[in-house]
């Protein structure tokens, strides 16, 4: 998270120095929000996989945590426990940082990813990792991006959303299961105010408020009452009205239009927020939206 100060805070595990203060290692994990160790003045964060990236005030993007695949765009495969500039000189928008790889748009809406590219996630016609920023293939010009688990998606200024990487499960939401190593478009004629990559699904909302999901479906993270996985955008149950849909590894969250919050799919962790841990017992998922508690 960042302040109104503009720091940055994280908190959680830290084996790959993912939360930024300077260690490293499973023993200085944090569960108290952690001050990123840099002197530079952020205002937007994203959280991934082992690694988080944000974008100063100043419009350069920095990213600290592991490095395996080129996450972190600096030119070098080494982790880093505090932030390092993204190459390139961008000056960039907006950040998302996926599992092991990164997206973000310039000030024009370009896109550029980094990172892992075995499935194709980067979007540059490839499936060859980058540890330095890529222009993402076929000139779109988007409003918002997002990184995923193996994929990633964007939605252009009118409202047409674009999914890119792996596809075996349906994630790119184009009636298919191929997958893209450029932008293709999601069927539907859907108009979208947004769009998130998650694990192996993905998320939107449409600027009638109206939510849909793609993709795996085991957990019942699609929201529309069953368990089967869908490679086309799925109507989310429930006739609510979502202002924005986040989606997750297995589960999903959305905020309506009246300000409540609702979450579907796995419950495992109690990641759905209903109260439904009793006893110890492992919460069953819920397959549509179920109300966060209180």
């Amino acid at each position: 998270g960042t302040t109104t100060a503009h720091k940055a805070y994280c908190w959680g595990h830290n084996d790959a120095g993912q939360i930024g203060n300077g260690t490293m290692g499973a023993a200085n994990g944090d569960s108290v929000p952690s001050a990123v160790a840099s002197a530079l003045t952020f205002d937007s964060i994203s959280a991934g996989g082992q690694h988080a990236c944000a974008r100063t005030t100043a419009s350069a993007i920095y990213c600290w945590g592991g490095n395996l695949d080129g996450e972190l765009g600096n030119g070098t495969n080494a982790q880093s426990s505090s932030p390092v500039l993204v190459s390139g000189g961008l000056t960039l928008k907006s950040i998302s940082a996926g599992q092991e790889n990164s997206c973000a748009l310039t000030t024009v809406g370009v896109a550029w990813c980094w990172g892992r590219n075995a499935n194709g996630e980067l979007g540059n016609s490839s499936t060859t990792a980058s540890n330095v920023p890529v222009a993402v293939s076929g000139g779109l010009v988007f409003a918002s991006i997002s990184a995923g688990g193996t994929h990633s998606c964007g939605v252009t200024a009118a409202g047409v959303a674009y999914c890119w990487g792996g596809n075996g499960n349906g994630e790119l939401g184009t009636g298919n299961n191929t997958l893209s190593l450029v932008p293709v478009a999601v069927t539907g004629g859907l108009v979208f105010s947004s769009v998130r990559a998650g694990g192996t699904y993905s998320c939107g909302v449409t600027t009638a408020h109206i939510a849909y999901c793609w993709g795996l479906n085991n957990q019942g993270q699609l929201g529309d009452g069953t368990t089967a996985s869908r490679n086309a955008p799925t109507l989310v149950s429930g006739s609510l009205a979502f202002s924005f849909v986040s989606a997750a590894n297995s589960h999903s969250c959305g905020v309506t239009t009246a300000f409540a919050v609702y979450c579907w799919g796995s419950n495992s962790e109690g990641q759905l927020g209903n109260g439904a841990i009793l006893g110890g017992a492992v919460p069953p998922p819920s397959k549509v939206p179920v109300l966060v508690y209180p």
